[in-house]
């Protein structure tokens, strides 16, 4: 059974679609696609409301540069059975990281038109 760790800025920011003008926006309606979606998936954010925290959304627990990729990268050491996580991202320093320790990679826009947003 795959998992899903999904890099939230690096699927909204694989398409020129104005996600700039309303980030929160961007990340809400990404929230909503993969909740809709029939997968166990997780959305890690660099900052959010402390309300959209939960089981399917992880706020990442530090502000700045790769603030998401490292909690990615502890979410993925964390794990009982990293084999079992796909990370959505197509940055590639994260998906080394993340392969080193396991996880397999699909990259934003290919996950982005799997979601079909």
């Amino acid at each position: 059974m795959t998992r899903w760790l999904v890099d939230a800025s690096n699927v909204i920011g694989s398409k020129p679609d104005g996600w700039w003008r309303d980030r929160e926006g961007a990340n809400a309606r990404l929230i909503d696609a993969l909740r809709a979606w029939d997968e166990d998936a997780v959305v890690v954010l660099d900052a959010g409301p402390a309300e959209w925290a939960g089981p399917d959304v992880v706020i990442a627990r530090r502000r700045g540069r790769d603030a998401a990729d490292d909690e990615i990268v502890r979410l993925v050491e964390a794990d009982e059975d990293p084999a079992s996580l796909r990370v959505v991202t197509s940055d590639a320093e994260l998906a080394a990281r993340v392969r080193a320790l396991g996880a397999a990679v699909e990259g934003a826009g290919a996950f982005r038109r799997r979601l079909g947003i």
